[in-house]
């Protein structure tokens, strides 16, 4: 899927901490760039400078945070279950696309699993987080447009009191027929010489790699930084017309800016 949004949102995420250093709920700016294959498999980047407000809201069922917003339904332990929304932004003038639909504005919803696997320090965690959502497209209304599943796994740490917080992760995106016909699918209507006709098929859409830190410059100033690499080898429609190339890259760098934060402490982290 395109994750430019989604990326953009991780600029201002709190990297792990303990509940007892996280407010129930925090407000601020964000100034930030980042860039991204236009879609999985894309010639072309999107590359974007945001300046948003933000709001992170860490209640013991509603939240959001870098995963987007939702309602936290199960918590114990090991096993957090909620339900919430992500997004992508839209992608246009594509050369491959051209003549084409543009790709519109995606919004992601559904239920997602994550596991506490385990702590391999007392400042870390290692978990496994698996979303199902449903993909609809904003775009002179709302279209479904298909589900993915992508499960990844997570390590993350930063210690009490240190400035610095790191994680890594690991993980693919699988697509059912809907989304990979939106993303790779050639009509008939819409053929030329160098791009012949497809029909997708449902399947793995890429694997990808990331890692992201942070450092707290001042209690209300914190600089982000993230790094992922997509692989589209072996994927289900590596074969379509609109796939030109084998990997993919994405970056971003913020600056998140608090303006305000509650005196009350969230009851957990995550």
């Amino acid at each position: 899927m395109k994750r430019t949004l989604t990326g953009a949102l991780a600029l201002f995420a709190s990297v792990s901490a303990t509940a007892q250093t996280l407010p129930l709920w925090e407000a601020g700016v964000v100034v930030g760039a980042v860039t991204s294959p236009a879609y999985p498999g894309a010639a072309e980047k999107t590359s974007r400078a945001l300046a948003l407000p933000f709001f992170v809201y860490r209640g013991e069922v509603i939240r959001t945070d870098q995963g987007g917003i939702g309602a936290r339904v199960v918590h114990t332990d090991r096993v957090d279950f909620d339900v919430g929304f992500a997004g992508s932004l839209p992608s246009h003038d594509v050369a491959a696309r051209e003549g084409m639909p543009d790709l519109g504005l995606l919004l992601e919803f559904g239920p997602r699993l994550k596991y506490l696997i385990a702590n391999p320090t007392p400042s870390s965690r290692l978990r496994i987080e698996l979303p199902l959502r449903a993909v609809f497209e904003v775009h002179a209304g709302v279209r479904r447009q298909g589900t993915t599943f992508e499960p990844r796994l997570v390590w993350d740490t930063r210690e009490n009191g240190s400035p610095f917080g790191y994680d890594l992760s690991v993980g693919a995106v699988f697509g059912d027929r809907g989304i990979n016909r939106y993303l790779y699918d050639v009509a008939p209507q819409y053929a030329t010489a160098t791009r012949p006709s497809y029909s997708a098929s449902a399947g793995l859409m890429l694997v990808r790699a990331g890692a992201s830190a942070s450092y707290r410059f001042r209690p209300d100033v914190r600089v982000y930084v993230y790094a992922r690499e997509e692989s589209y080898a072996g994927t289900a429609n590596l074969d379509s017309p609109l796939v030109k190339g084998r990997n993919g890259a994405s970056f971003g760098v913020g600056v998140r800016w608090t303006l305000g934060r509650s005196a009350r402490n969230a009851v957990s982290a995550q």
